[in-house]
């Protein structure tokens, strides 16, 4: 039994997700890490172990946005590690990269404490825990924490 309602279930099931999963997240790390910019936390190698290279392709009208895919797979934002670290920096949490929301528009990211933050020019919060999955599944726009950096 997980946490998740089970039309947000049926959609990760559906992106290759299951209870247990575990991939490496040791390319990742060290990809990211590389320019010294950001710092695999345990709360985003939990994260990335279980979720980590999920594809989810949704699209039409949520709760209270858009439901937009997203793909967690933190290559494809290894260019905005400066991003990352700026952002962490300004609200004093260590940020860590882990994919992109609407086929780029947006990047993802998770903090030390497993809050999961959208991270444009403005970062906002989906949550923690498994709520903060559900969110961008269900179409739920999140918290705006702040405007600018």
């Amino acid at each position: 039994m997980t946490g998740f309602s089970a039309e947000v279930e049926h959609v990760l099931r559906s992106s290759g997700w299951e209870p247990g999963r575990q991939v490496d997240s040791a390319a990742w790390r060290d990809a990211l890490e590389a320019d010294g910019l950001v710092h695999m936390h345990e709360a985003a190698d939990r994260f990335l172990a279980e979720f980590g290279g999920l594809r989810v392709n949704l699209s039409g009208g949520g709760v209270s946005r858009a439901q937009e895919p997203f793909e967690l797979n933190p290559a494809d934002v290894e260019s905005e590690t400066d991003r990352f670290a700026d952002w962490g920096a300004h609200l004093g949490m260590n940020l860590f990269p882990i994919g992109e929301l609407d086929r780029g528009r947006y990047f993802l990211g998770i903090a030390e404490s497993a809050e999961i933050v959208l991270v444009e020019t403005w970062v906002a919060s989906f949550g923690t825990g498994d709520a903060a999955l559900e969110k961008p599944i269900l179409g739920v726009a999140p918290q705006v924490i702040s405007e600018s950096s």
